[in-house]
C-alpha cells in the first residue's frame, strides 16, 4: 500500500483505514500491543512514536513479500526482555520492571531480523527527554550483548561512548556496576569464571576469548582501529561532525549482527548530524511505502509543538515515565517547577529542549526558527518554464559561493532553491572543509558542486557555465539577476559576460542596511506566514538556521555568529528578493517595467553609478 503521510500527518487515519484482524490474532508480544495502544488512542504518544508504531505494524503485514527480506522474531525479542528482568538497578540493587515503552524499544531493536537472522536495524536513533532512565536501559542492552550475544565468539569489540570522558565513564560505570551484580547470579557466575571475565577501570575483558567492552570518549577519538559489534553513543546530539559516526560505522561494515545505537535528548543547535538523521528517519516513516531506511530504527519520544510547554497533561509524550503511577506526581511537580523557574529567568528554551525533547533555535537573535524552516519543505515543485529571480553571492576566502533561484507562484507565494559551489583551499581538503562546516557536501550533488579548480579555490568559469546550462535546461525566464559586487574581479568577469551574452536585467546590490533591510524582512515574513516552499536541501536549511539578525538604526541584515557558519545562501536569496518581493504588487515598478533606479533619489542614482563596475553599465565579453 502506498501511504504518504508527509502532507496529512494523519497516522491514526491511515491506521484506521486498514483491517488489522490477522495481526491482532497472531501477535500478542509487548511491542505489538504497545503499537496498537498508541494508535488506537489508549496510550498518549507524540507523532513520531505514532509513526514508529505504524511502521512496526505495517512491516508485520509485509512479512513474506519478495521485496521485504525481514521478519519479526518474537523469541529473539523475548530473550532480551527475560534478561532485563534479572538486571539490577544499581541505585536500588534490585531489578526494575520495564515499562511498556521500554519493552517496545528493546523488542524492535532485537526482534526484527534479516534473512540470516542478524539484527535488521544496524542503526538506531533513540531519543527521549532528560531523566527517563535511558542509562539503565542502555546498560541492560550492553550487558546482554556482551554476555549473551558474544557466546561462541572471540576477538569481538564493544563500545560505550559519549562526548567527553566524564559522560562516557558515567555510562560505563553504570554498566560495570550492573555487570558485577549479574555475574554473581548463575549461570552467569560460572560463565564469567569460564571466560576469565575482568572488570577494569575503562574496559571489561573476557581474557579467554579476547572479547572487550571499551569506554572511549569523543575527546579520545580512537575509533579507527576497532570493529564494534555493538556500539552505543550517549548524548550524541552535541556532536557537530559526522566524522566520529563515520569512523564507528566504517569499522562495523564487515561485522555480522552489528548495531550502532545513538542516544540523546535534543540540543540547542538543530544543525547537528543527530537532528539531520532524525529528520531523515521521520520522512522515511512518513513515506512508509518507499522503505528508504529499512536498516534504520527511529524511536523519538518528544512533544509535538512548543504550545505543549503549557499543557502538562501532554508531557508524557516526551517523559514516558509519567505513566508510572508511583512516580507521576513527583516527576510532574519537578517538571512544572523547572518550567516555571526557566520562565522566570527567561530560559524557557532549556526546558523545551531538554525536558520536552524539542529541537529549536535557542538564540534570541536567530533570523528564523527551526519549525518555520522545516514546515516550508516541499519537494514536488516543478521549476521548468517558470519565471525566476536569481541572486548571486560570490565567496571570499573559505566561504561558499551561492546562486539562489526565487520562483513566484500561486498569487503571493515563492518557491526558493539554491546551488552552492564549495571551495576547500583554505581548509586543505574537501574532507577538512566538510568537517569544518559540519555538512558532507559530496553527498548532495543536486544542491552543491565541489570546485573544479585543482587548488580548491572557486572557479568562476565553472559557475558561469553551470548557470547558463541550468537556465537553458529548465527553460527558465530570468526576470532579474542581483549580485553583491564584493567579490573582486571574478564577479566582474561573470556579470560582464552575462551582460553581453544574455538579455537579463542585472543589478549590483549594495550590501548596506538601507538596501537590504526590506528584502531581509520580507524573507523572514515569508517563512513566518508560510508563504514559501523550499526543497529538502540540507545546505540551504543549515544556512537559514545559521543566520542571525544584525540591527542598526536603519533596519536589519543577516549575519553569522562565527566564520565557520555559512550563510552565503541566505545572502544570495536576499539579493534575488531585492526585486522579487515586488512581483505580486500590481502597482510595483517591476510590473510597470521600471527598474529599482526609478525608486532612488538623484543622489542615490549618482552614488550607485559611481560604485558600479557592471550591472546596467554593461561590459565586454570575457570569453566565458
Amino acid at each position: 500500500m502506498k501511504i504518504d503521510l508527509t502532507q496529512t500527518h494523519d497516522v491514526e487515519g491511515a491506521f484506521n483505514s486498514i483491517d488489522w484482524s490477522d495481526i491482532k490474532t497472531k501477535y500478542h508480544d509487548p511491542a505489538t500491543l504497545y503499537a496498537f495502544s498508541v494508535l488506537n488512542g489508549t496510550k498518549l504518544a507524540g507523532y513520531k512514536i505514532k509513526l514508529a508504531s505504524f511502521r512496526h505494524l505495517m512491516d508485520l503485514r509485509r512479512q513474506g513479500q519478495p521485496d521485504f527480506p525481514y521478519h519479526y522474531d518474537v523469541d529473539e525479542a523475548n530473550r532480551l526482555l527475560r534478561f532485563a528482568k534479572i538486571c539490577p538497578n544499581v541505585d536500588t540493587g534490585e531489578p526494575t520492571k520495564l515499562m511498556e515503552w521500554q519493552e517496545f524499544t528493546f523488542a524492535l531493536m532485537f526482534g526484527w531480523r534479516d534473512k540470516d537472522n542478524n539484527k535488521r536495524f544496524t542503526r538506531v536513533i533513540d531519543s527521549v527527554a532528560r531523566g527517563q532512565g535511558k542509562t539503565y536501559q542502555m546498560a541492560i542492552l550492553v550487558c546482554y550483548s556482551f554476555l549473551i550475544e558474544s557466546v561462541g565468539l572471540s576477538n569481538q569489540d564493544y563500545l560505550v561512548a559519549s562526548i567527553n570522558f566524564k559522560q562516557t565513564m558515567k555510562l560505563f560505570g553504570y554498566v560495570a556496576s550492573m555487570m558485577r551484580k549479574i555475574i554473581q547470579i548463575e549461570p552467569f557466575k560460572s560463565y564469567a569464571n569460564e571466560v576469565n571475565l575482568y572488570i577494569q577501570s575503562d574496559q571489561i575483558i573476557m581474557k579467554k576469548n579476547n572479547n572487550v567492552l571499551r569506554a572511549i570518549s569523543l575527546e579520545a577519538g580512537q575509533y579507527d582501529s576497532y570493529h564494534f559489534r555493538t556500539a552505543i553513543f550517549d548524548e550524541i546530539g552535541e556532536v557537530k561532525s559526522r566524522e566520529t559516526v563515520s569512523k564507528i560505522i566504517s569499522g562495523q561494515v564487515k561485522v555480522s549482527n552489528h548495531q550502532f545505537i545513538q542516544i540523546s535528548t535534543s540540543y540547542p543547535d538543530p544543525t547537528v548530524p543527530f537532528h539531520e538523521d532524525q529528520k531523515m528517519i521521520i520522512q522515511a516513516m512518513e513515506q512508509d511505502w518507499k522503505r528508504d531506511a529499512d536498516s534504520y530504527l527511529g524511536l523519538i519520544w518528544s512533544q509535538d509543538s512548543l504550545d505543549e510547554t503549557y499543557k502538562p497533561e501532554t508531557w508524557v509524550k516526551s517523559n514516558p515515565l509519567l505513566d508510572l503511577p508511583d512516580q507521576r506526581d513527583n516527576l510532574l511537580k519537578g517538571l512544572t517547577d523547572k518550567r516555571d523557574s526557566d520562565l522566570l529567568t527567561g530560559n524557557i528554551s532549556d526546558f523545551q529542549t531538554k525536558n520536552l525533547n524539542l529541537w529549536l533555535k535557542q538564540s534570541t537573535d536567530s533570523y528564523l526558527n527551526l519549525k518555520d524552516v522545516e514546515d516550508a519543505v516541499y519537494n514536488d515543485f516543478n521549476i521548468d518554464g517558470h519565471e525566476v529571480f536569481i541572486g548571486f553571492d560570490y565567496s571570499m576566502f573559505s566561504d561558499n559561493t551561492a546562486l539562489s533561484f526565487v520562483y513566484p507562484y500561486d498569487d503571493g507565494k515563492f518557491h526558493i532553491e539554491q546551488h552552492s559551489f564549495i571551495p576547500f583551499q583554505q581548509a586543505g581538503s574537501i574532507e577538512a572543509k566538510e568537517k569544518q562546516d559540519g555538512i558532507t557536501y559530496r553527498n548532495y550533488p543536486e544542491y552543491c558542486t565541489i570546485t573544479a579548480h585543482p587548488q580548491g579555490i572557486i572557479n568562476p568559469e565553472q559557475i558561469y557555465k553551470w548557470l547558463l546550462n541550468y537556465v537553458e535546461q529548465h527553460q527558465l525566464k530570468v526576470k532579474f539577476f542581483g549580485y553583491d559586487r564584493f567579490g573582486s574581479y571574478q564577479v566582474k568577469n561573470i556579470t560582464e559576460s552575462l551582460n553581453v551574452n544574455t538579455d537579463w536585467y542585472i543589478m549590483d546590490i549594495q550590501q548596506r542596511t538601507s538596501a537590504l533591510a526590506n528584502p531581509t524582512k520580507f524573507l523572514q515574513e515569508l517563512f513566518v506566514t508560510h508563504k514559501v516552499t523550499i526543497p529538502n536541501d540540507p545546505v540551504m536549511q543549515k544556512a537559514l538556521l545559521n543566520a542571525v539578525i544584525k540591527a542598526d538604526k536603519i533596519g536589519i541584515q543577516v549575519d553569522k555568529d562565527k566564520a565557520t557558519l555559512k550563510i552565503d545562501v541566505v545572502d544570495a536569496i536576499i539579493d534575488a528578493l531585492y526585486q522579487a518581493m515586488y512581483y505580486f504588487d500590481e502597482n510595483s515598478d517591476l510590473n510597470n517595467k521600471d527598474t529599482e533606479i526609478d525608486r532612488m533619489t538623484e543622489q542615490q542614482v549618482l552614488d550607485w553609478f559611481k560604485n558600479s563596475k557592471s550591472g546596467l553599465l554593461g561590459g565586454e565579453n570575457t570569453g566565458y
